[in-house]
């Protein structure tokens, strides 16, 4: 019998696409008050850019290679008999859903994916570098660990569970990140500067749009809207509740003090967590994921300071290590319930469901880590993948992009061009004209 669209479905997942693109924008500005203020506009401009460029490449080939049939049965990439989405008519169905929509649901997930890594190489990266290395990463890494968990591939013969991304989005980026981290070595003053955020308000307006857009990423996911879409949903806020909770004690404990930037961390340490898990536990499970992931995710963010690798918004400690916690934990914690039938150790599933997560954990994240190091050092050696020393100090939104975030200056200080004119005065430019920010000197 064909499949035959539903529309509450496909309204559902319509809504779903929409929150998880937000989710980059959101990414964004979470990034953009994580950096310095010189580095806000090439922070924001890195997630932004990145969903032109995976889009392209999605349309024309990724999403064929992700989720075509698998080629002569090895499962690991797709064919391209939809090339350039050949193949695909509004009336095509992916299970209820349209196909077209849930390429486009797809897509949205491959976005933030790419975007996610930036984290790593905040203040330093050369913007033509990473328009250059994002198209590619794209297809080399992402797409076929999409494939081996989603599209028919290894991983999910395998049975090892990952509901909406710990392996595909968290591990993925997170060990990405690492990767691009050791490429671009440190920031200069990395261990001797604070580099605290400069804008924590912006910080939180961030999570809250990517914890709004979560609801899409995992209850969408479920590609229905039914009773395990709310049970998804309700997982992703406990579990972003427990997350922030556990953040807060950690700090308080350890540092006396519990801080919104702390509270923001936890925030997505749990929501990263229950990414993979949100399908495959209970409301208690969810409890106990996001309250772990806050609670490790607060101390491995000080790995980087022990280790000498400078990622400097934290995707390794909260993206790669929350994504492990949550897929590890699913072999513990998974419930009948909810998969339908696997069961984790703690519930009497026995030690198989544990054991087929801990093939695919590391697998995936050594598969990322290795392709995008050699990605980045090629593009390095092509082009010089890192800014000057000079651009890197006086900050590279003047030097990449010829603006900068806060023309008037921040927390009082001048801008470049010297102290503000008397009240009154006629400014030499308009107050949004890119000129106003440069610097005689360098103007043309």
């Amino acid at each position: 019998m064909p499949e035959r669209i539903d529309a509450g479905a496909t309204a559902w997942l319509l809504a779903s696409t929409a929150l998880v693109l937000l989710m980059t924008p959101g990414l964004a500005l979470f990034y953009g008050g994580m950096v310095r203020a010189k580095s806000t506009l090439n922070m924001i401009m890195m997630s932004l850019v990145s969903i032109a460029l995976v889009t392209l490449v999605w349309l024309v080939a990724g999403y064929s290679l992700a989720f075509g049939d698998d080629v002569r049965g090895l499962g690991l990439i797709g064919d391209l008999d939809h090339l350039g989405l050949a193949g695909l008519t509004p009336d095509t169905a992916h299970g209820h859903v349209p196909a077209l929509l849930f390429a486009t649901f797809q897509l949205t997930f491959a976005i933030l994916t790419a975007a996610l890594i930036s984290g790593a190489v905040a203040d330093r990266a050369r913007f033509s570098a990473w328009m250059v290395f994002v198209p590619v990463w794209a297809l080399l890494v992402y797409v076929p660990i999409a494939h081996w968990v989603w599209g028919g591939g290894w991983i999910q013969d395998l049975g090892a569970l990952d509901y909406a991304g710990g392996l595909v989005v968290e591990i993925a980026s997170g060990a990405s990140g690492l990767a691009m981290a050791l490429v671009l070595g440190p920031r200069i003053g990395f261990r001797k500067e604070a580099m605290r955020p400069h804008n924590l308000p912006m910080v939180l307006l961030g999570v809250g749009l990517l914890w709004f857009g979560w609801f899409g990423f995992n209850a969408g996911s479920a590609l229905a809207a039914d009773g395990t879409a709310a049970a998804v949903f309700l997982n992703t806020l406990v579990a972003g509740c427990t997350g922030l909770l556990g953040w807060l004690l950690v700090e308080q404990r350890r540092d006396g003090s519990p801080t919104t930037f702390g509270a923001a961390s936890g925030a997505v340490a749990g929501l990263v967590a229950i990414t993979p898990s949100c399908g495959s536990v209970n409301v208690l499970g969810a409890v106990a994921v996001g309250l772990a992931a806050g609670v490790v995710c607060s101390y491995a963010v000080g790995w980087k300071l022990r280790l000498g690798y400078d990622d400097s918004l934290d995707v390794v400690g909260v993206h790669l290590v929350g994504g492990i916690v949550g897929t590890m934990l699913i072999g513990l914690l998974a419930a009948r319930m909810m998969t339908g039938g696997p069961e984790g150790l703690l519930l009497g599933g026995g030690l198989a469901q544990l054991g087929r997560q801990a093939v695919a954990v590391p697998v995936v994240g050594l598969y990322a880590f290795t392709v995008t190091y050699g990605l980045a050092k090629l593009i390095d050696k092509a082009m010089g993948f890192r800014v000057s020393a000079e651009d890197e100090t006086s900050g590279i939104d003047l030097a990449l992009h010829a603006e900068t975030a806060y023309e008037h200056g921040v927390l009082g200080h001048a801008t470049p061009l010297g102290p503000p004119a008397p009240l009154g005065s006629p400014a030499p430019f308009p107050p949004h004209s890119t000129q106003a920010q440069i610097p005689p000197s360098t103007r043309q």
